[in-house]
């Protein structure tokens, strides 16, 4: 079992508890198998298992690692394989929001501290881009950052003045045209995936995590998970408009992206353990978790200001810059997005093709 205790886990499968208090968990649990509600530790069965019907499971027959079977299908979150077959065991909740803004500000940030502080520092690194989720963890875990960038990106020159804000400094990983091209098809290979956003969003992890490794370090946290819980994506704000969500209020909108996260999750953390380092995501604790599906829409968002309650609660541990600043997402603020269409149009795979992108990784992996 990854993640957690047999115990807990144990004890949240009695209870149903899809929040037991863990940072997720995946594994085989006395002859069965389950995954924690959102998925934070891939899981993997045989396309055999994942198709067939109630039955044990040999250890033959799943793994962490998809490149370990055969024909690798993933295990879906919030689910349990036994006897009776797979079946979904919990779903994530829909609580009542807190009942006043101080109260639901003091939850988060109480929740949050708890959460980074309670990180073991050994082996430790951060991914840095100098928004407010990373540099939460850069403010109360004193450990070297780092950030991945082409020299005139966006990140790099944020993390820099984050850094310094901060009173510490940042290592950058200057991304090239040779580094992305030997990282894309590791990357596929890795994650199952060819498609050109998720290696795009991939690569930045992918080659800071590589230097990270190799100067000696094995585990990696990131501010994963924050945008989602907190309202930090523009389709949420502007719910129920945005055509990208169902939802018609901000919150139903937060519970949409939040229900992404699984597949998310198990892109990255492959990515980053074929870098050769373990992740560390201390804001998608259960902890953090529970507090921010209790946020009210307008502790979500509120007007052009998005993470409004996990700025107002970052407020104790960083400067006002930073936790009011806004942030790209990193395959943009890296320029590895642009970059990597750039050499996709190099070889040959132009614009006006289908997906050219996806074609031109899809030809590296051959």
């Amino acid at each position: 079992m990854q993640g957690a205790d047999t115990d807990t886990v144990a004890a949240a499968l009695e209870r149903g508890d899809p929040l037991p208090g863990t940072g997720g968990f995946a594994g085989e649990l006395d002859g069965s198998l389950v995954r924690d509600v959102l998925g934070r530790y891939p899981l993997f069965v045989e396309r055999r298992v994942a198709d067939g019907n109630a039955g044990a499971v040999s250890p033959a027959a799943w793994s962490h690692d998809p490149t370990a079977l055969a024909d690798p299908r993933s295990f879906p979150a919030g689910h349990i394989r036994d006897d009776s077959g797979t079946r979904q065991r919990w779903s994530l909740p829909s609580p009542e929001p807190f009942g006043d803004c101080e109260t639901a500000i003091e939850r988060v940030r109480t929740a949050v501290e708890t959460s980074v502080d309670a990180v073991e520092t050994a082996g430790l690194a951060i991914a840095f881009s100098g928004g407010v989720d990373s540099a939460l963890l850069a403010a109360r875990l004193d450990v070297p950052l780092y950030v991945a960038g082409f020299p005139d990106s966006h990140d790099v020159e944020a993390a820099r003045s984050a850094a310094n804000l901060l009173g510490t400094e940042v290592r950058v990983v200057e991304l090239t045209h040779d580094a992305i091209e030997r990282a894309v098809p590791e990357i596929a290979r890795a994650t199952g995936r060819t498609n050109a956003m998720a290696v795009q969003i991939a690569l930045p992890l992918y080659l800071v995590a590589e230097q990270v490794a190799a100067d000696g370090f094995d585990r990696l946290a990131l501010g994963q998970g924050a945008d989602e819980l907190f309202g930090g994506y523009a389709k949420v704000a502007k719910a129920p408009e945005d055509p990208r969500v169902e939802a018609d209020t901000v919150r139903g909108a937060q519970q949409e992206v939040i229900a992404s996260l699984p597949d998310q999750l198990e892109r990255d953390v492959l990515a980053l353990r074929a870098a050769g380092v373990e992740p560390v995501t201390p804001l998608l604790h259960d902890r953090v978790v529970d507090a921010a599906l209790r946020l009210d829409g307008d502790l979500l968002v509120d007007g052009e200001t998005r993470k409004v309650a996990l700025r107002a609660a970052a407020r104790g541990s960083l400067p006002e810059e930073i936790a009011s600043r806004d942030k790209k997402a990193a395959q943009y603020g890296s320029l590895a997005a642009r970059e990597l269409d750039r050499l996709a149009r190099q070889a040959g795979y132009k614009r006006r093709m289908d997906d050219h992108v996806t074609q031109y990784v899809e030809s590296l992996v051959q």
